[in-house]
């Protein structure tokens, strides 16, 4: 009999840390959304300005209902566990609890995006080297079959297309905190190697121009109010448009943490996911200048 995997969560700030739970443990759980092998043990709380005291207390229970011990101590949120997830809404705490999870040992998620800023970014990136962890960041947009279907038609595009919706963020870079999704979906199908972002604003929301070498360009457009992901990837000759089913969007990318958790590779390269946090940082760098600028 395969061993059910113990993880924590840290956070309770984010709508992630409710979904993740309820598809794992969840007696209400719809059958075809259930993932099995892992149980979430405890939660680490604390008010972030993604999520007041109120709305904490409400997932809270919820979460308890669950089976989950919720707790501000973190020590006690992390004992006994064989892996954690970071599940935190404020991309700029991100660097302060990886650097306390990393100190376990143990198999960390850290969920979307890396950091706040490609410099803390890079510092995750070097405490994961430094101490051999691992340890993977990625958005669920990366796994979802609608994308995969069109890289396999189109394996290298020389033009990229994707769209997404732009929340605005109570914190911080609404690009960096929701524009991950687009951006993420964009290093998959491109690959690394960008050389620049030109980012502007409209009424509408924000489009950013990413060039690649050997004139290949994608485009990345972020939409105000309109909940919908998607794109498509073209050469000179064919086009291959998709439009994301979401509906299976968060139990996909749980099999894919208890999958690594339970011994399994690495489903994102880290370097992949340094490369989705210079895009973001720079798209943000060239929506304040005005300006193109380098990666």
């Amino acid at each position: 009999m395969d061993k059910t995997i113990k993880a924590a969560i840290i956070g309770l700030d984010t709508s992630h840390t409710l979904e993740f739970t309820e598809r794992l443990q969840s007696p209400e759980c719809e059958p075809e959304q259930k993932v099995t092998g892992m149980e979430i043990t405890a939660c680490l709380r604390f008010a972030t300005p993604f999520q007041n005291d109120e709305g904490l207390d409400k997932r809270q229970k919820e979460m308890e209902g669950w089976g989950v011990k919720v707790t501000k101590d973190f020590s006690e949120a992390v004992v006994n566990c064989d892996a954690v997830m970071i599940e935190i809404n404020d991309p700029s705490l991100h660097l302060e609890y990886f650097k306390k999870c990393a100190e376990l040992g143990k198999p960390i998620f850290l969920d979307k995006p890396l950091a706040d800023n490609i410099k803390n970014g890079k510092e995750i990136h070097d405490i994961v080297k430094k101490k051999n962890l691992r340890m993977f960041s990625a958005s669920s947009l990366r796994f979802v079959p609608q994308l995969n279907k069109a890289i396999a038609q189109m394996p290298n595009p020389v033009f990229s297309h994707f769209y997404g919706p732009l929340g605005i963020a109570p914190a911080g870079s609404s690009i960096i905190w929701y524009g991950v999704h687009a951006f993420e979906m964009l290093e998959k199908a491109m690959g690394k190697g960008a050389l620049s972002v030109t980012t502007k604003k409209d009424p509408a929301g924000i489009v950013s121009i990413v060039e690649y070498p050997e004139g290949r360009r994608g485009v990345v457009e972020l939409r105000e109010g309109a909940w919908v992901f998607g794109g498509s990837l073209s050469d000179t000759k064919k086009s291959f448009p998709f439009v994301v089913d979401m509906s299976r969007a968060y139990a996909d990318l749980v099999i894919e943490v208890n999958k690594f958790f339970s011994g399994g590779n690495t489903p994102v390269a880290l370097e992949d996911t340094l490369e989705v946090m210079a895009l973001l940082d720079c798209a943000q760098r060239s929506l304040d200048s005005g300006k193109k600028e380098k990666i």
